[in-house]
């Protein structure tokens, strides 16, 4: 009877030192395997993650690098209009003054004004413009845009390859914007889907 309480006895203090080795120990119940759990790669809630730096934002939108500030007119589903050397539509303001733009700021990311290069002159191209009314104006951030016929001229951010006119008729800046007629003069034709062919 003696025997068998010992027995029982010292049973019972092995399963008890088992249990409390188990807790006590690095087993996956401890403190340390929970905050593991909680953070991996050793990070602890403490611990800030250490990501890459983003890379700064370009804040290069705005006007196109000034060029030859060539004009030429060709013929397109609006009409024989205005385009620079590279084959965009050239357009007018109708909230500008006579060889005063007043397309600034946010404006002229919208608008980029066709400028010319240090002391460059605008040129005439093909077409029958006129070379009488080709001139530069100086604009408020000292770039010199070409006008044509006293108009500033621009061309437009949504327009993306030669021969489109999405900017006909648009008002955007309180405004009206144009294309232009190799007299000079604005042209009101409303905007036809020409396909960006001439």
């Amino acid at each position: 009877m003696r025997s068998t309480s010992s027995t029982a006895r010292a049973m019972a203090v092995a399963l008890l030192c088992t249990s409390a080795a188990g807790c006590a120990g690095s087993g996956t119940g401890g403190p340390a395997a929970a905050r593991s759990r909680a953070a991996p790669d050793g990070l602890t809630a403490e611990t800030p993650s250490r990501s890459a730096p983003s890379p700064p934002v370009s804040s290069d939108a705005g006007p196109s690098p000034p060029g030859r500030g060539e004009v030429s007119a060709r013929s397109t589903g609006l009409g024989t209009i205005l385009v620079d050397g590279a084959g965009r539509t050239l357009y007018l303001f109708e909230g500008d003054k006579e060889n005063v733009s007043t397309c600034t700021g946010p404006c002229v990311t919208v608008w980029p004004p066709l400028t010319v290069a240090g002391n460059g002159r605008a040129a005439a191209g093909s077409g029958g413009v006129k070379e009488r009314l080709l001139a530069t104006t100086t604009r408020s951030d000292g770039a010199r845009q070409v006008t044509y016929n006293g108009h500033p001229l621009y061309t437009f951010e949504d327009d993306h390859k030669p021969g489109d006119t999405n900017g006909q008729g648009d008002i955007s800046f309180h405004h009206r914007w144009y294309v232009v007629d190799a007299a000079g003069n604005r042209n009101t034709t409303p905007q036809q889907d020409t396909g960006g062919l001439y």
